[in-house]
């Protein structure tokens, strides 16, 4: 199923030269040009491939930890002298970015480059023969154009609307509320000519339903972006999609496997977008398992290059028997007690996406590991440090106690203890499938059906107009039966809609986006993050931004 996106973006991977957005005058390095290609709809999709590659290049990396690591959903601790990274991921955690903040800088030339790409790919295609492969092949550029702006919108908030390839005039920030209509000027525009099929031949390419998706997202945040709430716009986008009939929310029985390695466009139809992974390809992957994935459970969840050889319960570490090799994850990342504490219903089968308290084998026996006594607890002071122990495995919930001794209140100590500190989420199983590399073949749902009635929820309950016979009660229900075997609800309010969000959007990119939209970014959680400043709502231009484009104005409350 992953050979689908390699078929897109393998005819032309090296044809576009990758621009960023205020470098716009590169030279067309191909002999593809307008004059003889593209003209069939299978030369369209495959001269559109490098957009795809710039958008899969850094949506699951630089991208997704500006969405994730900047809340209460997710952190990266430091280890010692392990993962400090210039405090790049303290800064993100805490609040205390500034525009020199490498995470910052990832993110812009991301979302740059694949606007500048994009520019580049549209002037290709402008001269070619007009016909309805041409006018689709556009709207689908220009709907992912919409939606890189989008983010960049939502990211940055006021930012240039360069949208011409070769043009060498410098743009300034243009408002916020000014991109809002750009982008949703050009999700209208491209409605008419996206297709209608939802099938493995338009699976990770942009159909009607993901610019209805995006349009939903930003007409749901629109108080955000210009300060008007468009609620019932929200709700008339997310009605075309459910009136499509064309999805379905995943039933719990399969929920779990919706996010596994050998997920694609024929396991489930709750997938409106999806970024396609191959872990046999360059160019952007997918990597959760190595951050999320506590580092003394390679061989359990078979993480590339750890076996159990011909052990049935080996002991991790342990120096002697056949084949047992433990290539350890990185395992830095994890969730705060402060976003745990919405996992709360013990029916419910989101729970299982998270690695909490004791670790067992599939058998049921418990996991254990071999170590020292100085390795267990680095401050170990009795009179044998080096005396070997076997533990057994126990994930223990993050709380900001620092430890004494350790560098900083962010330093959670370099031995076992500190390794197994934090509850870390597994929704993205790690890939049993391919013992190369570690990257991952699961593919990354951006639009889920799921998302789709929770938003329709939301903006009902913000004050728009009911439809369909649906009541944001009823809508979230609709998600929850899915969901877990508790009793429906009886009664909601925008609290408990924020509730629901955490437990089904966890770890999709989105929750920066909620948190924000719901009051709660300038909150208190997890490793000493206290800051509340309102302008962190959005981030620095960094400086290699005005390195690049001089007419560029920063925002405020930055230096």
């Amino acid at each position: 199923m992953k050979k689908i996106f390699l078929s897109i973006v393998s005819v032309l991977g090296a044809a576009i030269v990758l621009t960023s957005c205020h470098k716009t005058d590169v030279k067309v390095d191909t002999e593809l040009t307008p004059d003889i290609f593209p003209q069939t709809p299978a030369q369209y999709q495959a001269a559109s491939g490098a957009v795809y590659i710039a958008f899969r290049s850094d949506y699951a990396g630089a991208y997704f930890f500006s969405q994730s690591h900047t809340t209460d959903e997710n952190l990266l601790a430091i280890f010692n002298s392990d993962w400090i990274d210039g405090n790049r991921y303290s800064e993100l955690h805490r609040h205390t970015w500034t525009k020199d903040n490498s995470g910052v800088n990832g993110v812009w030339y991301y979302l740059t480059n694949l606007i500048g790409v994009t520019n580049q790919t549209i002037s290709i295609f402008k001269s070619a023969p007009a016909g309805s492969a041409k006018n689709t092949s556009m709207a689908e550029l220009k709907t992912m154009r919409a939606f890189a702006y989008y983010m960049m919108m939502d990211s940055f908030g006021n930012v240039p609307l360069d949208t011409l390839y070769g043009n060498k005039e410098l743009q300034t920030n243009a408002p916020r509320a000014q991109v809002f209509n750009f982008v949703e000027s050009e999700l209208k525009a491209a409605l008419p000519y996206l297709k209608t099929d939802v099938n493995t031949t338009t699976y990770g390419l942009p159909t009607k339903y993901l610019a209805y998706s995006l349009l939903a997202k930003m007409y749901l945040n629109a108080s955000v972006y210009t300060g008007t709430q468009r609620n019932d716009d929200c709700i008339a986008a997310c009605d075309q999609i459910i009136s499509s009939g064309k999805y379905s929310v995943e039933p719990m029985a399969s929920y779990l496997q919706m996010f596994y390695p050998t997920n694609g466009p024929t396991t489930q139809k709750e997938f409106i977008f999806a970024i396609p992974y191959d872990a046999s390809t360059n160019g952007g992957n997918l990597i959760f398992a190595r951050y999320n994935l506590n580092r003394n459970l390679g061989i359990r969840y078979q993480y590339s290059g750890s076996t159990a050889g011909g052990f049935t319960n080996p002991v991790i570490n342990q120096d002697s028997g056949n084949g047992l090799v433990n290539n350890r994850p990185s395992g830095p990342s994890m969730t705060t007690k402060e976003y745990y504490a919405y996992f709360n219903d013990p029916n419910d089968i989101r729970n299982k996406q998270w690695l909490t308290g004791q670790q067992y084998w599939p058998d049921g026996s418990p996991i254990l590991v071999n170590t020292t006594n100085q390795g267990y607890d680095q401050f170990y002071k009795g009179s044998a440090p080096d005396a070997k122990i076997v533990y057994p495995l126990v994930l223990s919930e993050l709380t900001f106690r620092p430890r004494t001794g350790t560098n900083s209140d962010y330093d959670l100590g370099r031995d076992e203890i500190a390794w197994n500190t934090g509850f870390r989420n597994n929704k993205f199983l790690p890939d049993y499938t391919n013992p190369i590399n570690r990257n991952q073949n699961n593919d990354f749902p951006v639009f889920r059906y799921s998302d789709i009635l929770l938003m329709k929820a939301e903006a009902i309950a913000r004050g728009g107009a009911a439809t369909l016979g649906s009541t944001a009660l009823s809508l979230v229900n609709q998600v929850r039966s899915n969901r877990t075997t508790s009793a429906a609800l009886t009664s909601l309010n925008l609290e408990g809609i924020y509730a629901e969000r955490v437990r089904e959007m966890a770890y999709e990119g989105w929750h920066r986006n909620d948190m924000i939209r719901f009051g709660k970014y300038e909150g208190t959680w997890g490793l000493g993050k206290t800051n509340a400043d309102v302008y962190r709502r959005i981030f620095p231009i960094p400086t290699s931004g005005f390195q690049t484009n001089t007419k560029l104005v920063q925002n405020p409350g930055y230096n």
